[in-house]
């Protein structure tokens, strides 16, 4: 089949990358080049890279709405459009344009999980399973008829960043057998039920700012799904630390008075964990990130810190 592709970060790259094996990719489109880094220097994206080694054609517009970036499209005849985190919605113009439409490659079981995020909120929300579906793209938000999904059993230590791995492959393997079904005619369309529905907001930095007044599970399952990137973090007198691994603990920890401690409060310190009490239960921490130092596991920062007590905190200014 001839395929426009349209995709942007990394995780679009294996699918790309089948497509070129298996089939023409006449196209590629992908967000505009952007500065990235300290230095702020002009990168391309992922996809571009793949673009420019295999002598693509690559389209960059700034709004996929744009009557021009339509007209220039449609130069490119193409069977289906396959897109992959592409980043902007697509208008019914370009949704029109291919014989067999614009299939896009989803990270999760639709209709859980729509939105830009799905595979840490995944994780954050404690799903035990999630997965790949691949959708005949319509005017919503993820809301297009689904054509295939393939499952995934998110393990206990999980996180964001393995998941990543595991779907982004799972969606370079599930493209093909859709694309099969579609040109063949045995694909099948299955309506999502919308009532079923829920929602993957965008990700931020300040979203990794621990509140330890929840309880010690949620914070677990956030340091995961937050790892690698933004991970999660705090303030321990006034300096900011990313957790960037922990285990849960269902003990509470009491002052000499019997009274629990207050949420945030360093426990015990071991040679290898910070122990802190939460809401309820408490974390272990044993991998972290001081403030202008490198990753390194708990251990290893005890070596060179004495006297480590306090509380963790949301506010860098309270000491």
């Amino acid at each position: 089949m001839k395929i426009v592709f349209m995709g942007t970060p990394d995780f679009s790259v294996p699918v790309l990358e089948n497509l070129i094996k298996n089939h023409e990719v006449v196209a590629i489109v992908t967000q505009m080049d952007k500065p990235r880094g300290r230095g702020k220097e002009i990168s391309f994206s992922p996809v571009k890279e793949v673009a420019v080694r295999e002598n693509i054609t690559c389209l960059q517009p700034k709004r996929a709405r744009d009557e021009e970036f339509i007209k220039e499209l449609s130069k490119y005849p193409a069977d289906v459009f396959v897109v992959v985190a592409y980043g902007q919605i697509l208008p019914k113009a370009i949704l029109d344009m291919p014989k067999y439409g614009c299939v896009n490659v989803h990270a999760s079981l639709l209709p859980k999980l729509r939105g830009a995020a799905p595979i840490q909120w995944s994780v954050i929300d404690g799903f035990e399973k999630t997965g790949v579906t691949t959708m005949l793209m319509d005017e919503g938000l993820d809301t297009g008829d689904i054509l295939e999904q393939k499952e995934v059993i998110i393990s206990d230590n999980e996180t964001g960043g393995s998941l990543f791995d595991k779907l982004s492959l799972l969606g370079a393997d599930i493209i093909l057998s859709t694309l099969d079904k579609l040109e063949n005619g045995t694909v099948t369309r299955t309506k999502q039920i919308d009532e079923e529905s829920t929602y993957a907001g965008k990700i931020d930095k300040q979203m990794g700012n621990i509140d330890f007044s929840k309880d010690a599970v949620s914070i677990e399952r956030l340091i995961r799904g937050l790892f690698p990137w933004p991970s999660a973090f705090t303030y321990l007198n006034g300096k900011m630390f990313k957790i960037l691994a922990a285990e849960v603990s269902n003990k509470n920890y009491t002052d000499e008075n019997g009274e629990r401690l207050k949420p945030g409060t360093i426990a015990l310190v071991n040679t290898d964990t910070i122990v802190v009490q939460t809401g309820e239960g408490s974390l272990e921490i044993y991998e972290l990130q001081p403030e202008g130092k490198k990753r390194m596991y708990v251990s290893d920062y005890l070596r060179g810190a004495k006297n480590i007590q306090g509380i963790f905190v949301k506010d860098k200014e309270i000491v």
